[in-house]
């Protein structure tokens, strides 16, 4: 299958995707102005130490103070919380704020690359999960401490076994050098100052991929593209960059533009006429799984349902990746009778989510049916990237009923009349008006308690729903436009 990767460039911010066939699998919008701060380093200062919890909180230049755990402390146990308020310290974001939460924060830096993650002052010695087989494990793991700076640590990623060891050890010196001009900027540093950027998204994405994988990575960025010419030249990979000089847009001209437009659906329809339904909380998202359109290939009910739940498992795994979920993913899948369908389709959403870089771990099948797995987050979701809240529902996804909306204006009238005013002008969405007219929904009132009293409404085409003005008037002509309607219902 193919596999290929885009970055386009637009005012400082560049889009990233990676499509597998003509599948879009992994999108990201690294910002000139996001939140995404993870991996970098900054020299902190400790403003408050919480012995109970075995933590603290430093103050590292953003808004929010970074919380700094004992394990992510050098040292072992509680030694790591010998440190004082006022202590500065140089740390790591490990993972950037998300909502309402600081950024995680760990002393025990770490720096990635192609083929190495080196680890100053972490005496560790490790090998990718990715890699299952015994011997070479124990190969690359022997070859890390032939590598290793004495007191260093090293772990051998995927694309390890893929390089001559004097490319890793040349990638070696090329970490350790990052972290030496890191260490010497830190002393210069004020408190709250960077003094390490982690790589931007093509090269994150770059080193993250076994090139072998790839088979051309088109790039929207003169300046860009010689850089990834330079990164692939350095890693003994022959060219796959593509200048695009194309006349459309690159995303477009692609029809990734679409694709990226669908992580903001709620709803995937899937090939066989089944979709899912995406429903996310601030502390998990849930996935349902329904039957739609499809009917099946066989006269068996069972069959028919274990064949949807099959491709929906799959399809899961690839939206949790496209959408960058995180966090926990309860999947409502259609019930089953066979025991032997329900571990299949748990077995088939594993399968799936192996190909995915992030960490994930899936439970059994639980007594409700319900199937759950984990996702590591490191920044925000996707539909939190390519969206914003809505002005006028807050967040709710809904807005009030034209009934309701009618209800709150009778509300803001009677209090308009309690305050001694004889008319009142009312000035509204024209849609809701039209329902109050249609509805003859202030008839009753105005025939009996608001006997005598003139209500004029001003419709405007554009206020929103939800918004309306009340203002009561006791002169005897008043002043409103020819578009203003005198409410009157004849007994």
């Amino acid at each position: 299958m193919q596999k290929n990767m885009y970055f386009d460039y637009f005012g400082g911010d560049c889009f990233a995707a990676v499509t597998e066939g003509d599948k879009l699998v992994e999108f990201h919008l690294d910002s000139a102005g996001a939140s995404d701060i993870s991996g970098n380093i900054y020299k902190g200062r400790v403003v408050n130490v919480l012995e109970g919890m075995q933590a603290a909180f430093v103050a590292f230049g953003q808004a929010k103070n970074g919380y700094l755990s004992a394990g992510d402390m050098p040292g072992e146990g509680g030694a790591g919380l010998h440190l004082r308020v006022g202590d500065e310290v140089m740390v790591q974001v490990l993972k950037s704020p998300i909502g309402t939460k600081g950024a995680r924060l760990t002393m025990n830096l770490s720096f990635v690359g192609k083929h190495l993650i080196y680890l100053p002052g972490t005496p560790f010695l490790g090998v990718s999960r990715k890699i299952a087989d015994e011997e070479e494990r124990a190969f690359l793991t022997d070859l890390a401490g032939r590598l290793r700076f004495e007191g260093d640590g090293l772990i051998m990623r995927t694309n390890a076994p893929h390089a001559d060891a004097k490319v890793l050890k040349t990638e070696a010196r090329y970490l350790r050098g990052l972290y030496l001009a890191a260490r010497a900027a830190y002393e210069e540093a004020m408190t709250g100052d960077l003094v390490f950027r982690d790589a931007d998204v093509h090269v994150r994405l770059l080193r993250d991929f076994d090139f072998s994988e790839i088979d051309k990575i088109y790039i929207g960025s003169e300046t860009v593209y010689r850089h990834v010419l330079n990164l692939m030249k350095h890693a003994g990979s022959r060219s796959k960059a593509v200048l695009y000089k194309g006349e459309r847009e690159m995303f477009d001209y692609f029809g990734l533009e679409k694709q990226v437009n669908e992580i903001l659906s709620p709803r995937v329809d899937l090939a066989n006429g089944a979709y899912l339904v995406f429903d996310k909380t601030e502390a998990l998202t849930v996935i349902d799984v329904n039957t739609g359109k499809f009917i099946g290939n066989t006269d068996s009910l069972e069959d028919t349902v274990f064949e949807a739940n099959l491709l929906a498992a799959k399809e899961v795994a690839r939206q949790a990746r496209l959408r960058n979920l995180g966090g926990i993913v309860v999947v409502d899948f259609i019930d089953m009778e066979e025991e032997s369908h329900r571990a299949a389709v748990v077995e088939a959403l594993r399968e799936a989510l192996k190909s995915d870089r992030a960490k994930c771990n899936v439970s059994e099948t639980s007594g409700l049916g319900l199937v759950q797995f984990t996702r590591k987050k490191s920044k925000d979701d996707n539909t939190v990237m390519l969206s914003k809240v809505c002005p006028y529902c807050k967040g709710a996804g809904t807005v009030l009923s034209d009934t309701y909306i009618a209800f709150k204006i009778k509300i803001a009238l009677k209090n308009c009349f309690a305050e001694g005013y004889e008319n009142a002008v009312v000035e509204l969405n024209a849609g809701i008006f039209a329902q109050i007219v249609a509805k003859r929904m202030f008839a009753h009132t105005l025939q009996n308690s608001w006997k005598g009293k003139r209500i004029y409404m001003i419709p405007h085409r554009t206020f929103h729903e939800e918004y309306f003005l009340v203002r009561g008037d006791n002169s005897s002509v008043l002043q409103v436009p020819d578009t203003a309607k005198l409410l009157y219902w004849p007994a």
